[in-house]
């Protein structure tokens, strides 16, 4: 059974955390570089682990290693050498698991019964995230298949060499990249499993202009894919893209979505207001409608992730 399957076998939802380029920003960290949040891993990893048990404390089932904008060749771009660049990427999974291990031995045994243990799930960002230019949300870059294995390879083999249960392939563009992901784990990693969320635009399209139906049927078929929907996307549009993706798919509906700003990504700026006071009512109606994995994305942060778990875990 694999991981997704096994919590859904003993409880309804699963919680994922929130944001955590947020969250350092909010404790001081500059992430304005192209390592975004990965470069905490050169600074201040203890920063990382203390926000991972933040969101554990507050509910989540699952965290997200800091590895989003982490690769080998960003690392090298940086001044790092190859291995370097690879031991960076793999602590990012040590830091996650050694958070949730110390989160779970601090709780008392009746804690222990009533809660299973939470996953550690390995970020991967797109292709366009290490471009460091927004195309991750436009999805207009070019994706040479030698190109996509040479880039995400190490980082797949890393992060699970450092723990991860498995991989969280998110903030997608586009359904040609996830296929190339798909075919290189099928070749490569074959007993690594993943969920794959995409980026979108409206309620009906992702980020470079498919319609959510078409990606679905060309995704979620695949063995590697155990469960598979949304994140980084405004949550006016989460419940029409659920219930468009659940006319697709019995596979677990995953969304994570912003707070409800507006991201420029010329700029690097949020503007407008978030909707605090509304997201776990929010994640009310799209567990209502098929969500099974739900959390948040880009500007939430641990008091979200305890109003959604407050919500869905007590009915």
């Amino acid at each position: 059974m694999n991981p997704i399957q096994n919590l859904l076998t003993h409880q309804r939802v699963i919680v994922i955390d929130g944001a955590l380029g947020t969250e350092l920003e909010r404790k001081g960290c500059d992430l304005n570089d192209a390592l975004w949040s990965s470069k905490v891993l050169i600074d201040n990893p203890d920063i990382v682990k203390d926000i991972h048990l933040s969101y554990l404390e507050a509910g989540a089932d699952c965290i997200t290693t800091s590895s989003y904008q982490s690769s080998i060749q960003g690392f090298m771009a940086h001044g790092f050498d190859a291995e370097t660049a690879y031991a960076l990427i793999r602590k990012s999974s040590e830091i996650a698991v050694e958070a949730r291990d110390a989160f779970w031995s601090g709780l008392t045994e009746d804690e222990r019964t009533n809660r299973q243990k939470p996953m550690v799930i390995a970020s991967l960002g797109p292709y366009g995230a290490y471009l460091a230019d927004g195309s991750e949300f436009r999805g207009d870059y070019p994706l040479d298949k030698q190109t996509m294995f040479d880039f995400y390879r190490p980082r797949i083999q890393a992060l699970i060499e450092g723990g991860a249960e498995m991989l969280g392939c998110e903030t997608l563009p586009s359904s040609e990249e996830a296929l190339l992901v798909i075919e290189l784990l099928k070749n490569e990693f074959p007993h690594v499993h993943a969920w794959f969320s995409f980026s979108a635009k409206d309620r009906e399209h992702i980020s470079n202009g498919e319609t959510i139906e078409s990606v679905i049927q060309a995704v979620a078929p695949h063995d590697a894919v155990i469960a598979i929907g949304i994140n980084c996307t405004a949550p006016q549009y989460i419940d029409a893209l659920i219930q468009r993706i659940a006319t697709q798919t019995n596979k677990p509906i995953i969304v994570y979505p912003n707070s409800g700003e507006t991201y420029d990504a010329e700029h690097k700026t949020w503007h407008d207001h978030s909707t605090h006071g509304e997201f776990a009512t929010q994640a009310q109606t799209w567990f209502e409608h098929g969500a099974r994995l739900i959390g948040g994305c880009c500007r939430t942060s641990p008091r979200e992730i305890k109003d959604v778990a407050m919500r869905l875990k007590s009915n």
